[in-house]
């Protein structure tokens, strides 16, 4: 399939579009280093500010059906780096990472900064604090546009 590219108001428009494709298929690139599957580090990413969660709560958080972050939370137990555990007067279980966990994100985390490092270094021009403006506003408004039902 060819580039339509009546459809795009300019060429902007279009190259936004392949940057945002671009940036998505790089964040799919394993580390081969890495000790945690994606699931498993964007799960204890929202951990790791200290806030035990549930299972719907994770769930919204990710944006994900409870069906899969289940199987995600599951996944992680298995492997050791979340604990699922009961509070008195809850009906919900909570997750929480275990040691095990907090060092493989810290482990994964250090790599994934290492790397943004060496991509700032790189970045000629550009400014990260002025990208990180841009990426916020951009995102912002983005989430305040409704996908039009038509």
């Amino acid at each position: 399939m060819g580039h339509d590219d009546s459809i795009w108001p300019s060429d902007v428009h279009r190259d936004v579009v392949e940057e945002l494709l671009r940036m998505r298929r790089a964040r799919a690139e394993i580390d081969p280093k890495a000790i945690l599957e994606a699931s498993a580090f964007h799960i204890l990413w929202l951990l790791s500010d200290g806030r035990a969660r549930t299972l719907r709560e994770l769930s919204e958080d990710l944006d994900l059906e409870q069906s899969t972050v289940n199987r995600q939370v599951n996944a992680a137990i298995k492997r050791g780096y979340l604990e699922r555990f009961e509070v008195a007067g809850q009906i919900s279980r909570m997750h929480r990472p275990t040691e095990a966990g907090v060092e493989a994100f810290e482990h994964d985390g250090k790599r994934r900064a290492d790397r943004l490092n060496r991509v700032f270094a790189d970045l000629a021009p550009g400014d990260p604090a002025i990208l990180l403006v841009q990426l916020r506003a951009f995102n912002d408004a983005y989430e305040r546009q409704v996908i039009d039902a038509d």
